[in-house]
């Protein structure tokens, strides 16, 4: 792309000197064929990606459907014309039970505008853009190259590296997080042989507001990599949270029960549910999981244990390694039962997690030359800092304050209220 965007100025160089409208057109046309480009790459990894998946007549469940109806998206150097590649997936989400449905990372449907910098720049270099690459790439997707030579994305990234250390070491005594998701992500960071895994923390505040509240490098997902990371967070004046909610792989689990003692555990049913589906033919699949989700989706604890049984009823004889997946984590993947129902869509899964990394997770190709560990760490700290200001408040906040003072919630609804003085409680 570049060599055409050279050879149409040199073909046109006089008519440059004459005005700017040439050089506009130029960068918009690069930056069309760019956006292109990168849209068609990413409808055909994710095809791809889904290319064994079949119905019973040997039909792929995910392949390309034409375009989208042209929109226009505006750039540093003006509207850009955009065809966006349309995807059909017949495929059903394992997560909800629901049709599952290709959604651009590069593009979203709402989008109008290109990205800031301050997000494009981190997502580039853990796709595995080199400093160098930068220049170029960041000039024909927003238009222009002002002040974004090597040199200046180097010292950015050292300024973020700076950032993000600091963000780990500040004081943590002034916000309470009642609620917490935790994950383990793993990212190639543009590194030759070892992956950079991140611990992720991101709380529920009081008010009810998202915020996250650590990302440090584990190096793996070991019981030790979270004990370190949760005692520091607690030097810091961190408070136990009422819940967390985490994959039942974790060795975040045993750290927990050692450093916040009376935090409740809640497994993440996302990933519960693909620990079993591995566990069952693929024959039963679309069954399992509608039989998983009346788990739970049941209106309340004894309906969603009626719904276990049936699980098992249905499954245990042929297959009692899945089921017992299930029935031995019975307690704590319906932990989310004891809270108010508005937050229960909040509580079953560690999704704020796994949707603000769904663009970087598991997507980067190793590039020439080993990078820095630091960079890629303070690249995935600028995205999340980005995304958080998109994060809304859960459901029903005001209720949050109530579940830190310790209401009593029964099937979903406040029972009991803490009176604001002399710890009595009554009926609400």
């Amino acid at each position: 792309m570049l060599k055409v965007v050279q050879e149409k100025i040199e073909s046109n160089v006089d008519a440059a000197t004459s005005g700017g409208s040439l050089l506009d057109e130029i960068v918009r046309d690069g930056a069309r064929q760019m956006l292109a480009a990168a849209l068609q790459a990413e409808v055909t990894a994710y095809v791809e990606r889904f290319a064994d998946e079949v119905d019973e007549h040997g039909h792929r469940l995910v392949v390309r459907n034409g375009y989208h109806a042209p929109r226009e998206v505006t750039t540093a150097a003006g509207a850009v014309p955009v065809r966006q590649p349309r995807v059909n997936d017949r495929r059903t989400d394992e997560a909800t039970g629901q049709r599952a449905r290709f959604a651009s990372a590069i593009l979203p449907a709402w989008a109008r505008k290109s990205p800031q910098l301050a997000e494009v720049l981190p997502l580039l270099y853990l796709h595995g853009l080199s400093s160098g690459d930068f220049v170029p790439a960041l000039e024909q997707f927003l238009g222009t190259s002002a002040g974004l030579s090597a040199k200046t994305i180097t010292r950015l990234t050292e300024q973020w590296q700076g950032e993000a250390a600091a963000f780990n070491q500040r004081s943590l005594a002034g916000t309470d997080y009642v609620y917490v998701w935790v994950d383990g992500i793993h990212l190639k960071v543009r590194l030759t042989q070892d992956k950079v895994c991140l611990l992720v923390m991101i709380g529920v505040r009081a008010d009810g507001t998202k915020e996250l509240i650590t990302l440090d490098d584990g190096h793996r997902e070991s019981t030790e990599s979270w004990a370190d990371l949760l005692r520091s967070a607690k030097r810091r004046g961190m408070a136990a949270p009422v819940l967390a909610v985490g994959d039942g792989a974790l060795g975040f689990w045993r750290a927990l029960r050692d450093v916040f003692p009376e935090t409740v555990e809640q497994r993440c049913w996302w990933h519960k549910i693909g620990n079993v589906l591995n566990a069952l033919p693929k024959s039963v699949h679309k069954d399992a999981k509608a039989s998983l989700a009346e788990i739970y989706n049941a209106a309340d604890r004894e309906h969603a244990q009626a719904a276990a049984k049936t699980f098992e009823a249905a499954y245990g004889a042929k297959w009692p390694k899945a089921t017992a997946k299930i029935t031995e984590d019975l307690d704590v993947l319906l932990a989310f039962y004891d809270f108010p129902a508005e937050h229960w869509v909040h509580l079953r899964t560690t999704n704020p997690i796994e949707s603000t990394f769904a663009t970087v997770r598991l997507r980067q190709r190793v590039t020439k030359g080993p990078g820095s560990r630091a960079a890629g760490i303070a690249m995935a700290f600028k995205l999340i800092e980005s995304a958080q200001r998109r994060w809304r408040a859960v459901n029903a906040p005001h209720l949050v304050a109530l579940v830190r003072a310790g209401a009593t919630f029964e099937h979903g609804n406040l029972v009991e209220r803490p009176e604001e003085s002399g710890g009595q409680q009554h009926v609400a």
